[in-house]
């Protein structure tokens, strides 16, 4: 099989099954982290309070760029939940104007904060570079997917976005207005695996300083339990009505 086939096959692969990559990496992230702990090579309380609202921030600004990417689409274009590549149309405008592949960028950050939490540098290099081969695969095969689909207006386009780093040299308005149901409806799932992991790393690190499994009572605590809260309510308005429906969106 030639490398261009070789490369596309093993995107497609790798997108069908892109959920695992983030259960990988917590799994060898909680290995690592009580290893460190145990070895004592672990920040004080201060310092790592202050690493954990480090990795909040870095996990939001992924939000906040999936936020302003998937509240201007339409349906069938981005998302979450898709087993093969889809796309009724290309998007062109709007984030999508100054990046071709914004989701990975707004999913790099949101698991970059959340590996910030481990407190390992040379975990958080091995994950920056497992990231890069994984994603560039799958962008790869996304890329041959919209060329074959599309053809020239998808060229034309890619020709003047960047892959990864966005640009706003030709920026362009979003043709679509922004969609809070979408929000609501879509992202719901990233933003409380963000509280989660977040109580999961905490708690490690408080019940074996303090040797006894027990969950400290602070504001991880109430913040996870919130982010759940919130999750749980827009799960059954999602199922059982039809308030976050949108047309087209």
């Amino acid at each position: 099989m030639a490398l261009q086939e070789s490369l596309e096959k093993n995107g497609n692969f790798l997108f069908r099954y892109r959920s695992f990559l983030p259960l990988i990496v917590v799994i060898a992230g909680i290995i690592v982290f009580i290893s460190d702990i145990k070895s004592l090579r672990v920040p004080g309380n201060e310092v790592y309070t202050l690493i954990e609202i480090v990795a909040l921030l870095v996990s939001f600004i992924g939000v906040i760029i999936r936020i302003i990417a998937v509240g201007h689409t339409p349906a069938n274009t981005s998302g979450r939940n898709t087993k093969q590549q889809l796309a009724d149309e290309i998007n062109t405008t709007g984030i999508y104007s100054t990046v071709r592949h914004p989701l990975y960028l707004g999913n790099f950050f949101m698991w970059a904060g959340s590996v910030i939490l481990i407190a390992n540098i040379w975990f958080f290099v091995v994950f920056v570079l497992v990231y890069w081969i994984y994603y560039e695969r799958i962008m790869y095969a996304e890329e041959q997917f919209l060329r074959k689909k599309f053809g020239q207006p998808y060229i034309d386009w890619a020709s003047k976005t960047p892959t990864f780093f966005p640009s706003c040299k030709n920026k362009v308005k979003s043709k679509y207005h922004f969609s809070i149901k979408k929000i609501l409806k879509k992202e719901k799932n990233g933003i409380f695996a963000i509280f989660v992991l977040l109580f999961i790393f905490h708690n490690i690190r408080y019940s074996i300083l303090s040797d006894k499994l027990s969950v400290e009572n602070n504001w991880v605590l109430w913040c996870t339990v919130f982010s759940a809260v919130m999750y749980l309510i827009l799960k059954l308005l999602k199922k059982y009505t039809k308030l976050l429906n949108e047309s087209g969106r």
